[in-house]
């Protein structure tokens, strides 16, 4: 959402989905270009405002509710329950209805931990994606903590309404919208970076959610951190061929430099308790691979193309 607010003649104030910024400070009374410059800054507003919503998936407003929603994950009662042992739901999570104060919300609760049909799994890695989300800034997975149920801590993530998965969009063969088609492409190009960098190797179809407005939203990632070699010797999604330049074609500039910040004191900091030593090393190898890729990208389609 955009505010501006004139202290006329001599400041103009604009609000950009939260953010003051100080645009202008002249007297318009002795300007002759007064016009010219009213226009400039309303395009200037709009380029940031469009920028925002390409980079962020959820809203400024659910942004801005997630720390309210971590507490109400850890703090409200289970009113209801039910064990999901579809096809799609492998890990057999649970549906719980939850409700504190008069607000009843649904949510994901699991507790698979070790060795599973094959894969080691994590509830714990559930927390550690959602907080490295917020730290990068992608805002495309919903708030997760740690909360016991049936006596048995476990991952709990805030439930959320969606239109249909990339499945349903594919095998449906439905388009997406011509004015969300941008956010929508760099949004699955942002699911790239982050599955690199925290190794999951469980990304498919039917975990990557599209809502109502054509926002992507990511879920399920007991599967990710991986230590294994054949996992952090190189990336999970690469592709640099001219013919086929639809792996990470665009990233945002803050998220890559975000990126870089990460080291594994800081990245202790973010995940807290929720990965080892060992499983943030790799997480740094990752990285350093993901920031080698980014860079040769660079060099080769030049950086106005790669980064935005």
């Amino acid at each position: 959402m955009i505010k501006a607010s004139l202290n006329w003649p001599r400041r103009i104030s604009v609000e950009v989905n939260g953010l003051c910024f100080k645009l202008l400070k002249t007297d318009f009374r002795k300007n002759k270009y007064k016009k010219n410059i009213l226009s400039l800054l309303v395009f200037l507003i709009q380029l940031i405002d469009l920028n925002w919503i390409i980079f962020g998936q959820f809203t400024t407003q659910e942004i801005g509710e997630r720390e309210k929603w971590e507490t109400y994950l850890q703090t409200a009662n289970v009113i209801d329950q039910e064990q999901m042992k579809t096809r799609n739901a492998v890990t057999e999570p649970w549906k719980l209805t939850l409700e504190k104060n008069g607000i009843t919300r649904n949510a994901l609760w699991k507790d698979i931990q070790g060795q599973q049909r094959g894969f080691m799994e994590g509830w714990q890695y559930e927390i550690a994606a959602y907080r490295l989300d917020k730290f990068l800034g992608l805002n495309m997975v919903p708030p997760t903590v740690e909360k016991k149920f049936r006596g048995r801590s476990g991952s709990c993530q805030l439930w959320i309404d969606t239109k249909m998965d990339i499945r349903t969009k594919v095998q449906q063969n439905i388009p997406v919208p011509e004015e969300h088609a941008i956010s929508f492409e760099r949004a699955g190009y942002l699911q790239q970076a982050f599955d690199n960098l925290i190794g999951n190797i469980d990304r498919h179809m039917g975990n990557v959610l599209i809502t109502e407005d054509w926002r992507a939203i990511l879920i399920d990632h007991s599967r990710a951190f991986r230590t294994e070699a054949q996992y952090n010797k190189q990336l999970l999604f690469k592709d640099l061929s001219d013919e086929q330049n639809f792996i990470m074609k665009e990233l945002p500039r803050t998220f890559v430099e975000k990126l870089k910040l990460l080291d594994f004191d800081l990245t202790k900091q973010i995940v807290g308790p929720y990965l080892n030593g060992e499983e943030i090393r790799k997480l740094i190898e990752r990285k350093e691979l993901l920031l080698e890729y980014i860079e040769k990208r660079i060099q080769k389609f030049g950086e106005n193309a790669v980064l935005y």
